[in-house]
C-alpha cells in the first residue's frame, strides 16, 4: 500500500474529480480516478456488444480484455488492449451504462482489487470515486466526501456536455443524477455514502479553487498532527 492515500468520495458532479486532480497536482502525487477504471470496462462491454445487464458476460470482457491506468503527474489515463482510451470513455453512452458495472458485486470485488494494485505501487496518491474511504481504503489517512445541491450539480454537468457539444435540457440531467444517486446509495455493495471518518465538504457555493484550498488546509493540519 501507498505510504499515504487522500481519499475523494462524492456523488455525480459534486466536483470530486477536478477537486482531487488539482489536489495531486498541487501536493504532486499520483492521481487515481476509480470511475475511469468503472468507465473502461463498461466502453470494452460497449464495444464487444453485450448486453450491459448480463453479469457473466460483462465478467467475461473483464477477463479477456487488458486494463491499463496511468496514474502519474496528476494526471489519470486508461488504456484498452493498449490502445488510449482516456477521451472516449467520457462519452455520454459510457457514462448512462457504467452503472451496470458498479452495481455488479463481482465487477466491483475485481474493481476494487485493481485499485488497490495501483495504490501500491505508489508512495503518496490521491484517488476518488464512491467507495473510497469506506470500501477500497478504508484505513486512509485522510477521508473527504464531497457533497452538493442536485439542482447545483446539474447545472455543473450540464455544462459539462454542452462544452463538448451535448446539448441537453437542465431538467433532463437533473433527473438523470438523481436517478443516480439512488442506484448508487441503494446498491447492496459499496453503496454511495460518507465514511464514519470523513470530513463532509458542501460544495454548492464553493469555487473549485475554495475546495481545494480547504482539503489542503485540512491535510496539512492532520499531516501535522499524525507527524
Amino acid at each position: 500500500m501507498a505510504d499515504e492515500v487522500i481519499t475523494i468520495d462524492g456523488p455525480a458532479a459534486s466536483g470530486k474529480s477536478t477537486v482531487a486532480q488539482l489536489l495531486a497536482t498541487r501536493l504532486g502525487v499520483s492521481f487515481l480516478d476509480t470511475g475511469a477504471m468503472y468507465r473502461a470496462v463498461t466502453l470494452a462491454a460497449l464495444k464487444a456488444g453485450v448486453d450491459m445487464t448480463d453479469e457473466q458476460k460483462l465478467l467475461q470482457v473483464m477477463e479477456t480484455s487488458d486494463f491499463q491506468f496511468s496514474v502519474k503527474q496528476g494526471k489519470m489515463g486508461a488504456y484498452i488492449d493498449g490502445v488510449d482510451v482516456t477521451e472516449e470513455i467520457r462519452q455520454p453512452e459510457v457514462t448512462a451504462n457504467a452503472r451496470y458495472v458498479a452495481a455488479s458485486a463481482k465487477l466491483r470485488h475485481k474493481l476494487v482489487r485493481m485499485q488497490r494494485q495501483v495504490a501500491a505501487q505508489e508512495k503518496r496518491i490521491v484517488t476518488e470515486g464512491r467507495d473510497q474511504g469506506t470500501v477500497a481504503f478504508p484505513n486512509a489517512d485522510i477521508k473527504f466526501y464531497l457533497t452538493a445541491d442536485v439542482g447545483e450539480r446539474a447545472k455543473r454537468r450540464q455544462a459539462e456536455l454542452q462544452a463538448t457539444g451535448d446539448t441537453v435540457n437542465l431538467e433532463q440531467v437533473q433527473r438523470a443524477l438523481e436517478e443516480r444517486d439512488r442506484s448508487d446509495e441503494g446498491r447492496a455493495v459499496g453503496p454511495l455514502r460518507p465514511a464514519g471518518d470523513a470530513v463532509v465538504i458542501d460544495t454548492t457555493d464553493l469555487s473549485v479553487e475554495e475546495v481545494v484550498e480547504t482539503i489542503l488546509r485540512c491535510v496539512k493540519e492532520k499531516c501535522s498532527k499524525r507527524d
